[in-house]
């Protein structure tokens, strides 16, 4: 049995490992190229770019006056003082619940616009896409179009494919640069931030996130391209879940297009009938993904709808009706395969078939979440009070008797403006407020003055006559409000005394 065993191991390590199984397993990437286009779906997709992009870049050197003690860049997160500002909104550490909700608002979006359309967000707002059409739209202006970038790719080396390849990955190279400069700058006010760079006077971290910015955009809209949509990204797995029978994906209808061929006076004389589809390939040659549409549904596709736009363009020059590869439903598809060889009229979604339950049951969570959070800001306290018990010693008893208690008091002012506030307590009859400072004579209450957007923390020792002390200990409270408003903040705390 085990010699049995040892031929089998060395018949399996003589087994040629360049087996045609094996390269197919282990293909080599095929450059793609795609072919420049012009349409709807196109300049729809250039109005994007420009929006997401400008949003982008822009964003950091907008300006919101909050007063003299808060920064007035409109979207800034800083670090130093754990702030999150979005224009008039300000989110503290404590207040992060807000940024989760928008985050869960963002994943039932993503859910809702994919189970009405697809994979909107990969074909027109990921932020890959984004890019990567940035940089094609480079390197067609550098390069030319598809035919001209084969042909450059395929021949040798030479001066104008040096510096046709030098110019090309130098543009990428300052696109890339911007991109990761743009990011810091949600971090720390940017203009400063920009002559802190331009000085090389900015810390080694903004240098450092900057070159790692840098190099994962060029590599990835420049280098990888459809690699990072294909291998990379998990959505292409998750979004199937999110698609019913009414999603509207991009569709090549078969049942008018097939069987397709490119020479119909021959066809006909051999008085076999052909579909519209003339097997010209424009819409392959424009997929930056690389992909036929006409092999049905496949994860590379990100719906970008731009083999819509070719497609439409060959019908137009040929005479025939647009919408060989269109926008449509599986249930339409299914409908117009058996209805349209019978001679019944070809079916098209309309807006009734997108208003369905599952849509219609995320915008309904989304819209409630959404609505939650704005009435949360709307009615959120700017005060907060905290207290800490001493822990060691619990108690100190003075000389005449008396006992006194230490607490650590934090009072938060998240206003743009210096508050003054009055401590109190309430809960324990007699007694006395002690500073940590050294004052002299014991205070029934304390005057706190608090900077714009800080917290003040005090060590605040409580004295109890020792005629008044109760039998154990005792719960009370340490209560603060506003001098000049409204606001106030309660907090429960104990007192102790010794057995």
């Amino acid at each position: 049995m085990s010699t049995q065993i040892g031929h089998d191991i060395e018949d399996a390590d003589v087994a040629p490992v360049n087996s045609k199984e094996h390269r197919e397993l282990y293909k080599a990437r095929v450059k793609i190229f795609p072919k420049k286009v012009s349409g709807t779906f196109r300049r729809f997709k250039w109005l994007i770019m420009l929006v997401t992009l400008g949003i982008y870049y822009i964003t950091p050197w907008i300006r919101w006056d909050r007063g003299p003690f808060a920064p007035d860049q409109a979207v800034l997160v800083d670090l130093d003082l754990r702030r999150f500002y979005f224009f008039g909104v300000e989110i503290w550490p404590q207040e992060f619940f807000y940024v989760g909700g928008m985050l869960i608002m963002a994943g039932i979006g993503l859910f809702l616009v994919t189970s009405v359309v697809g994979r909107a967000w990969c074909g027109y707002t990921c932020p890959q896409t984004v890019w990567v059409d940035l940089f094609l739209a480079v390197e067609r202006v550098i390069d030319g179009d598809r035919n001209a970038q084969m042909k450059l790719d395929k021949g040798p080396w030479s001066v104008e494919k040096v510096w046709k390849r030098v110019a090309k990955h130098g543009v990428w190279l300052l696109i890339a640069v911007g991109t990761g400069g743009a990011w810091v700058f949600y971090f720390t006010d940017a203009p400063t931030l920009a002559r802190e760079l331009v000085n090389l006077s900015a810390s080694s971290v903004a240098y450092s996130t900057i070159a790692v910015l840098t190099a994962t955009t060029y590599v990835f809209g420049g280098l990888m391209r459809e690699q990072v949509c294909t291998y990379m990204c998990p959505w292409p797995r998750v979004q199937a879940a999110m698609l019913d029978e009414d999603s509207l994906i991009v569709t090549y209808n078969d049942w008018r297009g097939e069987p397709r061929g490119k020479h119909a006076k021959k066809a006909a004389a051999d008085q076999k009938p052909l579909g519209d589809c003339v097997d010209c390939n424009q819409c392959v040659a424009v997929c930056p993904m690389g992909i036929d549409i006409r092999d049905g549904q496949q994860l590379e596709c990100i719906t970008c709808a731009l083999c819509i736009d070719a497609c439409d363009t060959v019908m137009d020059k040929l005479g025939r009706d647009r919408g060989l590869i269109s926008y449509a439903t599986l249930r339409d598809y299914n409908t117009n395969t058996i209805d349209v060889p019978a001679g019944k009229p070809a079916r098209h979604t309309d807006l009734k078939s997108m208003i369905r339950i599952r849509p219609v049951l995320y915008f309904l969570v989304w819209s409630a979440i959404g609505l939650g959070l704005v009435f949360a800001l709307a009615t959120r306290d700017r005060l907060d009070l905290n207290v800490l018990r001493d822990r060691n010693p619990v108690y100190t008893v003075q000389s005449d008797g008396s006992v006194r208690n230490g607490y650590t008091v934090k009072i938060l002012n998240m206003e743009q403006t210096p508050r003054s506030f009055f401590l109190t307590i309430d809960g324990l009859e007699d007694v006395h407020l002690w500073t940590a400072r050294g004052q002299h004579e014991p205070l029934k209450a304390l005057i706190v003055d608090v900077p714009a957007d800080r917290m003040k923390t005090m060590k605040i020792f409580v004295e109890m006559d020792p005629k008044n002390l109760p039998e154990e200990r005792t719960e009370f409270q340490f209560r603060t409000f506003d001098m000049y408003g409204s606001e106030s903040a309660i907090t429960d705390t104990i007192f102790q005394r010794p057995e």
